[in-house]
């Protein structure tokens, strides 16, 4: 049966390639590179494991990442074009990249050969785990029975309700990346402070800091409760997910952590899925960061 639509999401959403394939959604890679000339594509000739194991065994090179390339764009959306077939194209927010421009010039550049192309490219204000959760979102409007229309307009109503809760492993990653000064970078490794932050709408906000993993990794939880218990709503209305970077049983421990902090305060969950957080991120929190993503569902439970 011939598609409503497609969904093709840019390499930051983080989805690993086994669940792409199970959702019929086509990722476009980013690419990362440890010498800033060789750049390999992320989840094709690069793994993420890979990644963050040369990140650790290799102290002190900072890798970088780029974005998909109008043509990487363009390959991906000529099938559909000639199909027929409306596309919606879901990229990381514009503040962290030029992802989204790239895939506007490429359905300028399909739609010259193909003018009836149905082609929407949505900025998700959001990046990593949480736009996998859009991107999945988008894949329950299809599965509903949405059409392209509908389904473009609920997700632009949807992402405003994104939030990534997360801390990091240290600061100094953050601090090659110039996102905070040296000065500040070096007081928090003498002190062991480790930063708190919110990702909303497209932009990062520092929620405070505090001293080791296991505080800092409290304090991200106590964020995710406090946004539940604002939000007012059935945790059943919601997409849920914890994000991790090297350490893969840090992230299962943490996730059992959450959910019996959820069963306490009275939520009704057994589990929660786990996804690994990506190289287009990485780079900038190094090797251990560790979260939560949630938005509203696009498709609420009756």
């Amino acid at each position: 049966m011939k598609e409503a639509f497609h969904i093709i999401s840019d390499g930051s959403c983080d989805l690993s390639p086994e669940l792409a394939r199970e959702k019929n959604i086509t990722v476009v890679p980013f690419y990362v590179s440890f010498d800033g000339e060789h750049y390999l594509k992320e989840n094709v000739e690069i793994g993420i494991r890979d990644f963050y194991g040369q990140m650790v065994d290799r102290k002190g090179v900072y890798p970088t990442s780029s974005m998909p390339s109008v043509q990487d764009y363009a390959d991906a959306f000529l099938p559909f074009a000639r199909a027929g077939v409306p596309v919606i194209c879901i990229c990381i927010t514009t503040k962290f990249s030029g992802s989204m421009q790239s895939a506007l010039n490429a359905r300028a550049m399909v739609q010259e050969d193909y003018p009836q192309a149905e082609i929407a490219v949505i900025d998700s204000a959001v990046d990593t785990v949480l736009q996998g959760l859009y991107v999945l979102e988008a894949a329950q409007l299809r599965d509903h029975g949405a059409s392209y229309a509908a389904a473009v307009q609920r997700l632009e109503e949807l992402k405003h309700t994104g939030r990534i809760f997360f801390t990091v492993g240290s600061m100094e990653y953050l601090q090659h990346g110039g996102r905070i000064g040296k000065v500040a970078a070096l007081a928090g490794g003498i002190l062991d402070i480790r930063p708190i932050i919110t990702l909303k709408q497209g932009e990062i906000f520092p929620s405070g800091i505090d001293r080791g993993r296991k505080r800092s990794v409290k304090k991200v939880l106590d964020l995710l409760l406090d946004h539940l218990q604002k939000g007012g709503l059935p945790i059943d209305h919601y997409s849920l997910t914890v994000g991790y970077g090297y350490d893969q049983a840090e992230g299962a421990a943490f996730r059992d952590q959450a959910v019996a902090a959820l069963r306490e305060k009275g939520y009704p969950i057994d589990t929660l899925p786990i996804f690994q957080i990506g190289a287009t991120i990485g780079v900038h929190t190094g090797p251990h960061p560790l979260g939560f993503g949630i938005i509203e569902k696009a498709v609420r439970p009756e």
